[in-house]
């Protein structure tokens, strides 16, 4: 219930709209109400007088109370629609804007095709809830007290044989509510299972077609789309249940009070027109009985998604601004590493005393082999995650003294795996940027070495690139990503692996670049190859967590160690490469001479 109640709050801002949809749904319950009184009239009027006289005015009557009726009906849709409409905008936006400020930790537990689910299914069952729950949920209560009401001062004993049904009625609803809750909440869980298949299938793409995995792929989605049909299914079936529950209740009630109606009316004790009205008014709560099983199932939908998107909206970000957090944009980049250790939620040991310094403009190394972690060590230092133990400083300055955007607008990242949005070239260069000029991206993009080929491109910089940039090679999407970490000119630049993706003499090409836009920025480069890091001043070996080997090039190799037995091998494969490249390049120039 507490859910519910703050998805009403969640009306509060548009008190107005919800306002006027209640006056609506009051003025339709009380023209809907004039029309059984007139009719009634009218029939004692004619038996009465043996005479249609005068009963014209009473058509009109009836004409006019259903025209108003109208009007407050449309009132009643647009208010409550539009209403509806609102809090979803809202809520979606919120909801939206909410995950941009959860941090890595969060995204790690949370499926993406869940979260879309929530934003797009989940909300739109808030949606309905607000303008089938709230709104027709007045309704139904307006129309029923109304008749109610006039039927106890029409005949009080006769409105007696209604109240009969009643107990059954919430019974049932009360039953209904539960069971459809239960219903809403797995069918809700079973479409966010199914939109991650189908996010992670568009996504995967490649790999699926590599893998001749088409059939196993629709397998799994036809059991997850089989999930959602079952759960919808079943709760379609609790509602047509209901539904029919209730017609039964109301049909029965309505035969009961033309029993003992009729009866009084042939006794004298109540006229036709009298018992007219009443049956009437009785048809007018089919409404409300058809549709409280649809108002109900709002309730249960609205109730499971209202618990679902509050889950996240109650999700407080583990890193964010503490108090008096320092904005200054001057930073010269010194970072050290003091006793840092960082232990993953499951417990395990991913960084142990970890202990580094480098100074301004200075290049450090970081090698290892895979689950070493490294990229764990540069996710300290934007703060993408907090050490469990000791400090990361920059400028002698506690990383979490910082504002977050300020820290992060100072750290430039060229990622191993280069995500591109789904935009032009330019706005993927600017991205965070959008009043850059073009001539400051053409800079950048100079320096990355992507100019030239962009200009060759039939729309340039405004050429739109596929999902993930997948309409560009892996080369051409490292570019751009070093283009855009350059756009912000940080202090700090930190290379992950950005070459493993590339070939050798393309790798050789974008060190030279990046070696030259280094030279006056505190580098932290992560690799694999011995080759991207032994320019560096110092380089730090890690293995499993630990610092095991530090140095420069000249000293590392000279050392039984890691490094030097990676080194060794990475030798003995340029060694063996070495005739293939020679081959190629003799091929070549064989088929330009002929």
């Amino acid at each position: 219930m507490n859910v519910l109640i703050r998805l009403a709050k969640r009306t509060a801002p548009y008190k107005g709209r919800l306002l006027l949809a209640y006056l609506s749904i009051i003025g339709v319950t009380v023209f809907g109400l004039m029309i059984p009184k007139i009719i009634g009239t009218a029939i004692d009027a004619v038996i009465t007088s043996g005479s249609a006289q005068g009963l014209w005015l009473l058509a009109g009557g009836i004409i006019l109370a259903n025209l108003f009726r109208g009007l407050m009906a449309y009132g009643q849709t647009y208010f409550g629609e539009s209403l509806g409409q609102q809090v979803a905008y809202d809520l979606r936006n919120e909801f939206y804007t909410h995950l941009q400020t959860l941090n890595f930790d969060f995204h790690d537990k949370h499926q993406t095709g869940n979260l879309m689910s929530r934003a797009t299914s989940d909300i739109e069952g808030i949606r309905m809830f607000v303008q089938g729950g709230m709104i027709r949920s007045f309704f139904c209560i307006s129309l029923i007290l109304g008749v109610m009401i006039l039927i106890v001062l029409l005949d009080w004993k006769l409105s007696l044989y209604c109240l009969v049904f009643v107990p059954f009625i919430i019974w049932r609803g009360s039953i209904f509510i539960l069971a459809q809750r239960k219903k809403w909440f797995l069918v809700q869980v079973a479409m966010g299972h199914m939109t991650t298949i189908l996010q992670e299938n568009l996504s995967g793409q490649k790999v699926v077609k590599a893998f001749g995995a088409e059939e196993f792929e629709e397998k799994r989605f036809l059991n997850r789309t089989g999930e959602v049909a079952e759960h919808a299914y079943e709760a379609a079936a609790l509602q047509a249940n209901n539904a029919g529950m209730m017609t039964f209740f109301y049909m029965a009630s309505t035969a009961l009070i033309l029993w003992v109606g009729g009866t009084e009316v042939v006794d004298g004790n109540m006229t036709a027109g009298e018992l007219a009205q009443f049956i009437l008014y009785l048809g007018m709560l089919a409404m409300p009985v058809r549709i409280a099983a649809w108002v109900t199932n709002s309730f249960s939908r609205g109730l499971s998604a209202g618990t679902r998107i509050f889950e996240i909206l109650d999700s407080d970000p583990s890193i964010f601004n503490h108090d008096n957090a320092d904005s200054t944009t001057k930073i010269k980049g010194e970072i050290k590493f003091e006793n840092v250790s960082f232990y993953h939620e499951s417990g395990k040991d991913i960084l142990h005393n970890i202990d580094f310094r480098i100074k301004p403009g200075e290049t450090l190394g970081i090698i290892g082999p895979p689950g070493s972690g490294k990229t764990s060590i540069i996710n300290l230092i934007p703060r993408f995650y907090e050490p469990t133990d000791g400090f990361v400083t920059i400028d002698n300055i506690s990383v979490d003294k910082f504002e977050l955007i300020n820290l992060r607008k100072n750290i430039g990242l060229i990622h191993q795996d280069v995500f591109l949005f789904t935009d032009s070239i330019r706005e993927n260069i600017a991205y965070g940027n959008p009043n850059i000029s073009i001539e400051e991206i053409e800079k950048v993009a100079k320096i990355a070495q992507i100019h030239e080929f962009v200009m060759s491109l039939p729309h340039k910089y405004d050429t739109v690139v596929g999902e993930r940039g997948s309409t560009l090679s892996g080369g051409q999407r490292q570019r751009i990503s070093i283009a855009r970490a350059l756009l912000i000119d940080p202090p700090i630049l930190i290379i992950d692996d950005a070459t493993s993706s590339v070939d050798t003499i393309t790798e050789k090409y974008i060190q030279a670049q990046l070696e030259n836009i280094s030279q006056d920025k505190t580098t932290i480069i992560i690799a694999h190859r011995i080759s991207s890091v032994q320019n560096a001043d110092n380089i730090i070996v890690l293995n499993n967590g630990l610092i095991e080997q530090r140095g420069n090039h000249t000293e590392l190799i000279q050392q039984e160690g890691i490094y030097k037995d990676l080194y060794n091998l990475q030798i003995a494969e340029n060694q063996a490469d070495q005739p293939l490249i020679q081959n190629n390049v003799s091929l070549k120039e064989d088929t330009n001479h002929a």
